[in-house]
């Protein structure tokens, strides 16, 4: 398989390394160098282009994609706000779209703990939920995508809890995340449930960007063939 890497920083040669190993070319790398650059035929040469980018520049990267009939799967963050406009536009030009906060199988089982263990406390309002994720300095965008993920799970099976702020707060309605950017931590993030007599957490702990590129890397050779948009939900189901 052909592989655009739209987004060559840590995660895309990471994501390079795992290629290369599953027996995949990488035929474009775009990165600040060539970002205002690159071409439709340039994407044209690949099966499947992976985006890593920028919240700034991961709308124009996917619709180029389109254009150019190449599915794309998408890691960045930061662009949700757009993400029903992005849909219409695939589904007009039918074309193929996977996107996750995060492409971690682990992290993917945690999602599914979250949701489990939201609808078990919401049995128990003397439990107030919080949240807090940690990454690298690097990253751009706060909370996470992942973090907000996880929010939402939680505001859905929650009734107490009406939105997500990106803060501590005494508000019963709100639901705090708080976001800390150390060093190279590659991602780190706790749900919370206290009480007054007690607390349970549960925290998922990656060690290494390597999770997160498997995961890309095995969306790309899922969604070949298929058009539509995707999710990690339908690789795992498909996986299982």
């Amino acid at each position: 398989m052909n592989i655009a890497l739209i987004g060559y920083g840590k995660m895309g040669k990471e994501i390079e390394q795992i290629a290369i190993s599953r027996g995949h070319t990488i035929t474009l790398k775009v990165d600040v160098s060539n970002a205002s650059t690159y071409t439709i035929d340039d994407l044209k040469k690949a099966d499947v282009a992976i985006e890593f980018s920028t919240p700034e520049s991961a709308i124009s990267n996917i619709y180029k994609c389109f254009d150019a009939g190449v599915p794309v799967i998408v890691g960045t963050t930061g662009w949700m706000n757009k993400l029903d406009e992005v849909k219409q536009k695939c589904a007009a030009q039918k074309q193929s779209l996977f996107y996750a906060s995060n492409y971690s199988i682990g992290v993917n089982l945690f999602f599914k703990l979250n949701e489990y263990l939201a609808k078990l406390m919401n049995n128990y309002p003397a439990y107030n939920v919080s949240m807090e994720e940690i990454h690298h300095v690097h990253k751009l965008d706060a909370p996470s995508g992942t973090a907000i993920s996880l929010a939402n799970q939680v505001i859905e099976n929650i009734a107490s809890k009406q939105k997500w702020v990106n803060e501590k707060t005494t508000d019963p309605a709100e639901l705090g995340i708080v976001s800390k950017r150390i060093d190279e931590v590659p991602g780190t993030h706790t749900v919370t449930y206290s009480s007054e007599v007690d607390e349970i957490s549960m925290t998922h702990i990656a060690h290494s960007r390597k999770g997160f590129a498997l995961g890309a890397v095995i969306a790309a050779e899922w969604i070949q063939g298929k058009t539509g948009v995707f999710g990690m939900n339908d690789l795992m189901k498909n996986e299982g």
